[in-house]
């Protein structure tokens, strides 16, 4: 696998909220730090993370990638989705440490907007050894 093949998989596993998908895009062992303070180890801590996206909906993932080596490289990308669930919100919330925004029972939940880098090592057989991501989000008005 390339980046490029990488960060192709990584938008259709996200835009198609594919748990398993995206744990199968890694070794075994393969690490995924989704924060430098976090990281899934094993297949089932990974699907277990990526499970929160089926709390999306409408998901549109952009990406370019910035760098490429021999086995990994380096993407940004750029993703926008409703939220669809009161969970989804609390989790996004508590990630960002500032706590929830002030809402009403009953408002509408927001679109949120990641944006974020990535770097990635692949073995020889082309499944990742490791991707550490960096991001930062901001809350749209809900419409």
């Amino acid at each position: 696998m390339t980046i490029h093949d990488f960060m192709a998989a990584y938008k259709r596993v996200w835009e198609g909220q594919d748990s398993e998908g995206f744990a199968a895009l890694f070794l075994e062992d393969g690490q995924y730090w989704n924060t430098p303070f976090q990281v899934q180890k094993t297949p089932q801590e990974r699907a277990a993370y990526w499970d929160r996206i089926k709390l999306q909906d409408d998901i549109e993932l952009n990406y370019e990638v910035l760098a490429e080596t021999p086995n990994g490289g380096i993407g940004h990308w750029n993703v926008t989705y409703q939220v669809a669930s009161e969970e989804l919100f609390a989790i996004w919330a508590k990630s960002t440490g500032t706590g929830l925004p002030d809402r009403q029972p009953g408002d509408p939940l927001p679109r949120l907007e990641l944006d974020g880098t990535l770097v990635a090592e692949f073995d020889d057989s082309g499944l990742a050894r490791a991707v550490r991501i960096w991001w930062h989000s901001k809350m749209h008005p809900a419409t």
